[in-house]
């Protein structure tokens, strides 16, 4: 990689399902964000290469009595970003209750609360569009089998331009069933370009799919398809569901992600044109590009979404998010550096996925030393605190008070058929009830674990190979907790909290 040209992934982390938007000569981000809070990232970039993050559209999950506890693979699914009449909108389908919007006058706020636009089960994938030709406005959606026993077919509406209620009941407009070699149609974003409407639609399903593009005169059909991104000969899997976007001397651009397991949906950039048969080309003639020319733009220096936190005043930067909408109290604000989490009293101690005060950020991409210093006040017998890599296994590493009133380093892990952890190593005494915690990810996702007493840094317990959950890549966590019982139960503190290349 050299000055003008960029390496994918530009995105090496979990940014599942990114949109994209270009307002002036910034760009703009979201990405699905499932049951975490706050939810819908935003962020920005000057060259679509350097990315940092800028805030949240969701403050909570709404209705809040549905996310009170972990709902990992629910909520905010595949969101579309949009500028409409000076104010930037962003559609969401949640599986379980419908089509929402937010929107904000500016990318970072302040942010409606979230509105429903259409009401139902499985609806998922919304997109809006504005039509500036004939002032119409409409929507597209997919469809989630599991929820409505329909999928592989979008269907459209025509919409209020004031994108609060839907003008019609809606008509299949793109039935994949019918198309030979077509599954699994989902995640449509919807555009106008040179006389016709046009559908970027990934199919094909997440680990081995393939990015389709559909054409019509009118907006409800008949449509034509393409595909026009695919895995080809290269090492990219799956390649598909993103966003078009054209930078202000008329180059055009295609964010999509990548599956990559453990780590989540990572992002690529891929360059676009317009063929002389006028459908898209993208990439390497339909094949995705790993190293290639930078955008047209201005140079930026080196930018990527923050990772390290200090905590200062006992705040937590922008990159973390809770497994569920927060409660008062669960993370102390104080005069000094450190993040000061309460020892939160749950029936679910044995198991971390079952908590919603547990402060997640995504699992870097690429080798890395996640370290975080750690110290337990809490005099409650069976408080702990500790850091964690959580998904449909997890194994954690930190510090226990025991019965007798000592402090153990512990370090727990649980299968994914498991309903409670286990000892994954012998526990040891931890005089001050303080320690360096530290975890090595390296290829595969295989974790190492290290703690430092005061000694110098030691291994723990065997190789831990982190897992996702069903949509979402495995997250880096904190957490304080203690078993049931009356009254408070004191508190853990988390200071210096590091990730560096490994």
């Amino acid at each position: 990689m050299t000055e003008e040209t960029y390496r994918n992934p530009v995105l090496n982390a979990d940014w599942s399902d990114p949109d994209v938007v270009r307002v002036g000569d910034d760009f703009y981000l979201t990405a699905s964000s499932f049951g975490r809070a706050p939810g819908l990232p935003l962020l920005h970039s000057r060259d679509l290469v350097h990315w940092t993050l800028v805030g949240h559209a969701l403050e909570r999950l709404e209705p809040g009595s549905e996310f009170t506890s972990p709902r990992h693979d629910c909520g905010v699914w595949a969101p579309s970003l949009r500028h409409h009449d000076d104010r930037f909108w962003i559609f969401w389908g949640d599986p379980d209750q419908g089509i929402f919007q937010v929107n904000a006058p500016e990318i970072r706020g302040p942010w409606t609360r979230p509105h429903l636009v259409k009401e139902g089960k499985g609806l998922i994938d919304p997109c809006p569009l504005w039509d500036d030709e004939t002032g119409e406005a409409y929507l597209v959606h997919a469809w989630a089998k599991s929820r409505s026993g329909v999928k592989n077919r979008l269907t459209g509406h025509r919409m209020h331009p004031d994108a609060t209620s839907l003008l019609d009941e809606g008509k299949l407009i793109v039935d994949a069933d019918r198309i030979p070699g077509w599954f699994t149609l989902e995640g449509p974003k919807l555009y106008r370009h040179d006389g016709w409407f046009w559908i970027l639609a990934p199919a094909g399903g997440v680990e081995t799919g393939w990015q389709g593009a559909l054409r019509a005169r009118d907006f409800f059909g008949p449509y034509e398809e393409r595909i026009v991104l695919e895995q080809k000969d290269t090492d990219v899997n799956g390649p598909h569901q993103g966003g078009w976007v054209r930078t202000p001397s008329g180059e055009d651009w295609f964010l999509h992600f990548q599956q990559r397991g453990p780590y989540g949906r990572v992002v690529h950039l891929q360059p676009m044109r317009w063929g002389s048969d006028g459908w898209p080309v993208i990439g390497d003639d339909g094949a995705p590009v790993a190293v290639h020319r930078r955008p047209d733009l201005p140079p930026q220096p080196y930018a990527a979404p923050a990772t390290d936190d200090d905590f200062p005043g006992g705040r937590f930067g922008r990159q973390w998010q809770w497994t569920a909408n927060p409660q008062d109290g669960w993370a102390t604000q104080h005069s000094g550096d450190g993040l000061r989490l309460t020892c939160v009293r749950s029936v679910d101690a044995h198991d971390l996925r079952k908590l919603p005060n547990v402060l997640t950020q995504r699992l870097p991409g690429t080798p890395s030393a996640v370290e975080v210093d750690l110290r337990l006040h809490s005099e409650e017998p069976g408080a702990r605190a500790g850091l964690a890599v959580l998904g449909d296994a997890f194994g954690w590493i930190g510090l226990q008070r025991g019965t007798d009133g000592t402090v153990h380093l512990v370090h727990r892990f649980a299968e994914s058929v498991a309903d409670k952890e286990r000892d994954a190593a012998h526990p040891r005494l931890a005089p001050g009830g303080r320690v360096r915690l530290r975890i090595e990810i390296g290829a595969g996702a295989r974790c190492r674990f290290f703690y430092d007493l005061g000694d110098g840094p030691s291994p723990s317990g065997p190789v831990f190979a982190a897992t996702p959950w069903r949509w979402v890549g495995a997250l880096l966590g904190l957490f304080a907790l203690a078993p049931v019982g009356a009254g408070h139960a004191g508190a853990a503190s988390f200071t210096q909290f590091r990730i560096t290349d490994l």
